[in-house]
């Protein structure tokens, strides 16, 4: 079975490396470290398809030791222990190095056992990962390991790759292929900063091309149809998910209508309705707040109007929802006020609810001083009354700021000419 493109088509130096220039470029760390020879423990994070595992090919190829490959997903201990044995053997006299692709599937006694032999100096460890490394990989491994993280590949960047592509098959098919105008930019741009998939959008093109006098004509519409939905880097359990909520949201708390609507569009393009509509409840709710509170019911709205469409309708409430969230005025008083009252929970400043508001009213033999003595506001002149709400100890904390809007200073207004 023939390897995919992306494997046969791998860079063999530094230099025939796409991307990732502000560690490969000559003068950066990286690039020095790896021109050394003198190899330390090496840790690479970043996305899928931008590198990482044909730097650590290119490192093994320049190396004199021993290399030997793993993956997290499946390897095992025994994995482990039958490269160790090879630790002092001939095969193995300048030591090992080992790459070891997702390594935050190894679970902590797999790297502890990793560790023993890294300590010692017996095996160099190079390990890729696409999680945060911070998050998933052994303090100890880390603290014995220099952490360089990888780069989404820009479009520009793909271009050149794209081409050597069609060139490498051409020459290893020995065919003629005819790439139409638009094609090579089109697949560079279409598979959101991963090579891999740009180079599987290149053989699937072929492959998908029926031969015509001897030639094979790749067209703009067939590498459209055959990276349709490759742009879409998106995994729901990782840090991409997470980061594309993040800027969805700060888009929307900081009125980016543009931003925030790129961010709705990757989410829904990717099947994660639920997750947008509970970050537009959320800002609406902690960001927009009380200076426009109507705006929570319509969000509501436009949420449950999404949900009995379902998509691709769905877009269309949504993008509503989100537009109105950033052109709306911002209050977060009420959110920071009640985070003020929270911690004084958690600090242990309480104290007894003050009698008045208490909920019993019966007094035992031993009550000097008789009666609720709670004052009901609707018996009063505007409703309202002053009397003490919170316990003795906390009396006079003010957790309320009103904000600078139209809607809370007319709530300022309104309660001084009460008060």
């Amino acid at each position: 079975m023939k390897a995919p493109l992306a494997d046969r088509i791998r860079p063999k130096t530094v230099d025939e490396m796409v991307g990732q220039r502000h560690l490969l470029e000559k003068g950066k760390a990286l690039r020095n470290i790896i021109d050394s020879g003198d190899l330390p423990n090496l840790i690479f994070y970043g996305p899928s398809g931008i590198g990482k595992t044909t730097l650590a090919s290119v490192i093994a190829r320049n190396t004199n030791r021993k290399f030997y490959k793993l993956n997290g997903t499946s390897a095992s201990t025994a994995d482990i222990k039958d490269i160790v044995s090879q630790i002092d053997t001939l095969a193995a006299m300048n030591g090992i190095l080992l790459y070891l692709d997702e390594i935050q599937y190894f679970t902590k006694k797999q790297q502890q056992t990793l560790l023993d032999y890294i300590e010692k100096g017996e095996i160099t460890l190079i390990a890729s990962t696409t999680e945060n490394p911070y998050f998933y990989i052994h303090n100890a491994i880390l603290s014995r390991s220099t952490v360089f993280e990888f780069k989404s590949v820009t479009a520009e960047d793909i271009i050149p790759a794209v081409k050597r592509a069609f060139k490498f098959l051409e020459e290893e098919k020995n065919i003629e292929i005819n790439v139409e105008d638009g094609v090579i930019k089109h697949i560079a741009y279409a598979c959101g900063g991963d090579v891999r998939k740009a180079m599987n959008s290149v053989e699937l093109s072929l492959l998908s091309t029926a031969e015509k006098d001897g030639k094979y004509f790749i067209t703009l519409e067939k590498a459209k149809e055959l990276t349709q939905k490759s742009s879409m880097k998106y995994d729901r359990d990782g840090d991409e998910h997470y980061d594309i909520l993040s800027a969805f949201q700060k888009s929307m708390r900081g009125s980016d209508s543009n931003a925030a609507l790129h961010y709705l569009a990757r989410l829904l393009e990717a099947g994660d309705m639920p997750s947008a509509m509970r970050r537009l409840m959320v800002c609406a709710c902690e960001d927009v707040g009380l200076a426009y509170p109507q705006i929570i019911p319509i969000i509501k709205a436009a949420v449950d109007a999404a949900l009995m469409l379902g998509l691709p309708e769905a877009r269309i409430p949504l993008a509503d929802a989100v537009v109105l969230v950033c052109n709306s005025p911002k209050s977060n008083s009420a959110y920071l006020a009640y985070d003020a009252a929270a911690s004084d929970i958690r600090k242990g400043k309480s104290g007894p609810i003050p009698r008045q508001l208490q909920n019993k009213h019966y007094d035992g033999e031993d009550n000097q001083n008789k009666g609720q003595f709670y004052l009901y506001p609707h018996d009063y002149p505007n409703h309202y009354i002053p009397q003490q709400y919170l316990p003795d100890e906390i009396k006079d904390r003010v957790y309320y700021i009103p904000g600078e809007n139209k809607t809370e200073q007319a709530f300022v207004k309104y309660w001084k000419n009460i008060k």
